[in-house]
């Protein structure tokens, strides 16, 4: 089973899991489906990859509480919830919740399979993201002291000159810092540098 094209269907109804798991695994996706959201957190990792769709009514938890309660633990999953006709407003209430996208029954196959494949491309987009994040946090932990300060003058978009007078040092000694940040950093260029910090800080 491939984690990277997991999709993890959450319905109390069975007949709708069944045609749902049916779709989607003749679209070659892999897939775990649910009776109720509680059955889902029971089983739910924190390294769990895929996507989740779930319907928005249901009678343990609904899709909206189930979106809070992942978003509250951390979780990233991205969600697409399935609503029946008059539950738009649910629909809007998850979006706003966290919810990627929702779909209105009686479902369109090809709008379901869009939706996956958007939920899963913005989780392997994730993934990297935060992949490249914990590499550079690595690369930051590597530096010393003074080059994590000349690295901060750097990123603050100060001369040279005003990082040696700021710190005490020589403009000279300055460079060589610069070129041992830029080379335990990986960066080949400033703006490759600063786009890494950047990179953590919104994190």
């Amino acid at each position: 089973m491939s984690e990277a094209n997991l999709v993890h269907i959450i319905d109390d109804d069975e007949a709708v899991r069944d045609s749902l798991s049916f779709l989607l695994r003749s679209a070659d996706f892999d897939v775990i489906a649910y009776q109720s959201a509680t059955h889902f957190l029971e089983t739910l990792a924190r390294d769990t990859n895929g996507c989740v769709i779930t319907d928005v009514r249901m009678p343990d938890m609904s899709g909206l509480e189930l979106l809070r309660r992942m978003r509250g633990s951390s979780c990233a999953l991205p969600v697409v919830v399935m609503t029946g006709h008059g539950d738009i407003q649910l629909a809007v209430e998850a979006m706003k919740a966290g919810a990627i996208d929702f779909l209105e029954k009686p479902f369109d196959d090809e709008r379901i399979l869009a939706a996956v494949r958007s939920a899963l491309a913005t989780r392997q987009a994730e993934s990297e993201r935060i992949g490249r994040r914990n590499e550079i946090e690595e690369r930051l932990e590597s530096l010393s002291q003074r080059e994590r300060q000349v690295l901060d003058g750097l990123v603050a978009g100060l001369p040279n000159k005003t990082i040696a007078h700021d710190l005490g040092i020589s403009p000279r000694t300055v460079e060589v810092y610069r070129a041992n940040v830029m080379s335990k950093m990986q960066a080949g260029s400033l703006s490759e540098l600063v786009r890494m910090v950047l990179l953590i800080q919104s994190s």
